[in-house]
Order: C-alpha cells, then sequence, then structure tokens
C-alpha cells in the first residue's frame, strides 16, 4: 500500500516514475499491446513544460513514440541521443505483493511495472533535462532526447520504425545512452559500477511440429507435441561452450584484480558468481543461451493435435547467429520447422573515449572510489536500431544501489522496485553528465 505521507514528499523524478508506472503499456508481444500513446502524451506534456518542442509519432494506432530535440552549447560537436522506451512486459497481479501498476511508494522504495525496466530512467531523463533547461543552461552538445514504443518486442514499432522512417530526427548524433548499465554491484563489500559497452545478437525462433490429427485414445506415433517436446528439450538443454569477447575478457580480468583471484586458478563462471546479483546478467553474457518461452498446441483433451508450434529465444554473442542457427537445426532434427520470427544485431564498443571518460569521472565525483567496468549485456535495447544508423549505443541509466538488492533479478521479474535515493543520485550524475560531455 502506498504511503501518503512519503508520496507528498517525493523527489520529482520519483514522482515521473510512478505516474508512468501508473500507464498499464504492457506489450504482449507479436503486436498485441496496450499501447504506449496515453504515456507518451504524458512524456510529450513534460517536455514542453520545460521549453521543448516534441514531436510524437505513430507506426501502428496506440504504438506512440517521442522525440525532442535540444539544442547543446556547442553544436559543433557530434549529437548525443538520450532515449528510453515506454513500454513493459506483462505483469501477472497474483504474484506480485502490490499492484503492479500502482505506483507504490513503500519502505522507501517505488514499486511497479517499470520501476526497473526502465519508467525510472524515463524520469531521470525528464528531470534530468529540466535541470539543466531551468536553470538557464544548455547541455554540452546537442541532445537527441526519444521515448520508444516497443522495444519489448524488439523495437519493430518504435526504433526501428522511427530510424527507418525518419532517420533525419538522429541526424548529427553518433553516440546514445540507455538501459541497461551504469547501476552498481556489490564486490564483496566494495561498491562497482557496470557500464555497458555491448549487447547480444537476438534471434527470435518458432519451431512447428506437424503430425497426424487422430482421437485421443489412438495409438499414434507421429504426435506433433511429443515430436515437439523432444526439440524443445534439446534446445533448452543444450550445453554452450564458454565464449569470451572482448569485453567480457577486460571485465574477467578487472574482477580478478578487485577481488584479488588468480585466473589461472578460478574459472569464468566461478569468477562471475562471485559479483553476488550481478552474476545473474553476466553469467549469460559468457556463452550463447537458448530459452524455450512459450507453447501452442492442440484444442481438445481427447483430440491428438497435428501442430504443435514453441518460441525460443536465442542469444548469442555478437556475429555468432548463423553458427548458433546451424547448430540449433542439428539439435532438432530436420522434420522440425524453424521460423525466423525476429532477428538482430549484437553489439560491442571498446571501453575507452570521451564519453566512456566523462562516465568514469562524473561517477567518481559522485561516489569516490568505486570503480567503473565493462560489460556485454546479455538481452538487448533500442541501441540496435541507432546502430544502423552508424549511432555507436551504450547503457548508463546510473543508479547507486543497495548491496542487497538483487537488481538484476527484477528486470522482467516480480515485484520491481528502486529505491527512491537512487533515483535521485541517477538524476544528479545524468544532468551533471549532460552539462560536461
Amino acid at each position: 500500500m502506498t504511503d501518503a505521507r512519503n508520496e507528498t514528499q517525493l523527489d520529482e523524478t520519483a514522482e515521473i516514475a510512478r505516474d508512468l508506472i501508473r500507464f498499464d503499456t504492457t506489450n504482449y508481444g507479436e503486436g498485441k499491446s496496450n499501447g504506449e500513446t496515453d504515456a507518451a502524451e504524458y512524456v510529450e506534456a513534460k517536455l514542453r513544460a520545460i521549453g521543448l518542442e516534441p514531436q510524437l509519432f505513430d507506426s501502428d494506432p496506440g504504438r506512440t513514440s517521442v522525440v525532442a530535440r535540444v539544442a547543446g552549447r556547442d553544436s559543433s560537436k557530434p549529437g548525443l541521443v538520450v532515449h528510453g522506451h515506454l513500454d513493459v512486459v506483462p505483469a501477472d497481479p497474483r504474484n506480485w505483493s502490490v499492484d503492479p501498476f500502482g505506483g507504490d511508494i513503500k519502505d522507501g522504495l517505488l514499486w511497479g511495472r517499470g520501476a526497473v525496466d526502465m519508467k525510472n530512467m524515463d524520469a531521470m531523463i525528464l528531470t534530468a533535462v529540466g535541470d539543466i533547461l531551468s536553470a538557464g543552461k544548455q547541455p554540452e552538445r546537442d541532445l537527441v532526447v526519444a521515448f520508444f514504443a516497443d522495444e519489448e518486442d524488439g523495437g519493430r514499432r518504435g526504433s526501428h520504425y522511427l530510424v527507418d522512417n525518419h532517420p533525419e530526427l538522429f541526424a548529427g548524433a553518433t553516440e546514445a545512452i540507455s538501459e541497461v548499465g551504469g547501476y552498481s554491484i556489490d564486490l564483496d563489500g566494495r561498491r562497482a559500477y557496470l557500464m555497458q559497452t555491448g549487447e547480444k545478437s537476438l534471434v527470435w525462433i518458432k519451431l512447428i511440429a506437424r503430425g497426424r490429427a487422430a482421437h485421443g485414445s489412438r495409438l499414434i506415433r507421429d504426435n506433433a507435441i511429443t515430436r515437439l517436446a523432444e526439440a524443445v528439450v534439446a534446445i533448452g538443454r543444450q550445453d554452450w561452450p564458454i565464449q569470451l569477447s572482448d569485453t567480457t575478457t577486460q571485465l574477467l580480468a578487472e574482477l580478478s584484480r578487485i577481488l584479488d583471484v588468480d585466473p589461472q586458478q578460478v574459472g569464468p563462471d566461478e569468477l562471475v558468481l562471485r559479483t553476488g546479483t550481478a552474476a545473474g546478467f553476466i553469467l549469460a553474457t559468457l556463452r550463447t543461451t537458448t530459452n524455450p518461452t512459450m507453447l501452442t498446441a492442440g484444442y481438445k483433451h481427447n483430440v491428438i493435435p497435428d501442430t504443435a508450434e514453441a518460441l525460443i529465444d536465442i542469444r548469442t554473442l555478437p556475429g555468432e547467429e548463423d553458427d548458433v542457427l546451424a547448430r540449433v537445426r542439428e539439435l532438432v532434427g530436420d522434420d522440425i520447422e524453424i521460423e525466423i520470427m525476429h532477428r538482430d544485431v549484437g553489439l560491442e564498443a571498446a571501453f575507452d573515449g570521451p564519453l566512456i571518460d566523462a562516465i568514469v569521472e562524473t561517477l567518481g565525483a559522485h561516489d569516490p572510489g568505486a570503480p567503473v567496468l565493462p560489460y556485454l549485456l546479455s538481452g538487448g535495447t533500442d541501441n540496435k536500431a541507432l546502430s544502423k544508423l552508424g549511432i555507436t549505443g551504450y547503457g548508463f541509466a546510473p543508479l547507486r544501489l543497495p548491496a542487497e538488492l538483487d537488481f538484476p533479478g527484477m528486470f522482467h521479474g516480480v515485484d520491481e522496485r528502486v529505491p527512491l535515493d537512487a533515483l535521485i543520485f541517477g538524476r544528479t550524475v545524468l544532468r551533471d553528465l549532460l552539462l560536461s560531455y
């Protein structure tokens, strides 16, 4: 239940994040969604209130994105895209301890679907830019501030739509920041920050098994469900080998140094497990993952169906997509059809350069002595779409978090929540970065 006393004392960042959570922008995938329009219009009003001229773009009815430009102090410098997404994944209220769309405040945290992914960052962007403009200042360089629809279904009706149909919106920009990085982790009692410099490739496939429809009492050896189940088990239990990228190699070296372990004696998996809750994301960056996520078959208990289908979420290291798909075909056999539902690139950028230096310096000013480490995101972001325009994207949504909070575990999880003071920290860090870089 919301603590009414605390709600009257909320920082503006928490107020906006709470309001955004209360818009049920659930994205069910495959074009099925509650839509982002109401939330987008709310964001548009906030942007107008701080003196900007945002534009709304609908890829389909109800699928609305918002974009605005902010003039920088030095417009000769390449522009920076600062972006978030307005949609969220579904939430079953039966599994939550609060209303997923209530925006409750309790125990010093904001609760609700999107508190972590990623209406928190949406609010931080709005208040950080608002702080700069209300003080009569400008960011160091031109900004493209964007709030996309449909990120949770690969961005086809959001970032990809805008990049393909309105590339002029991003003219002059060469870099971008968004989710999922900048948050703190605990390394044996020492706080550190993960800076997302890459993300795995995305391949969403459908498996289709075909058989013979028949009465459920008959002896049928050509059962579509049985054949599909065997294929799903083969994929789901595949033990993909460890394969390190430049980013994960650098991260493991830094973890070895900070944790004072010999990387020759401690394997990558064991080393990553020592990062505590952060391991939930990092472990999956050491190898390909192939996770079955949905099953569809049949229409009555006593009818053997002639078709059965399964959805598989495949995430590979950048550039490994074709090799992984070939192995998946071997695993399921020739009798199973494979349909590629959506495919998108993996990204990896070096952990160096002026933007990285500015981020490290800004975080250091607000949390002295805390190291900043590069990491590869196991999931994906709208930076994939922006990469088609030559824009290099990073994950930087700064949050200083308590060591006991399993932040990675709440992405698409139950009881999403973010500390109120972390939102204030993020607002301030983001403001200072945009003023200096």
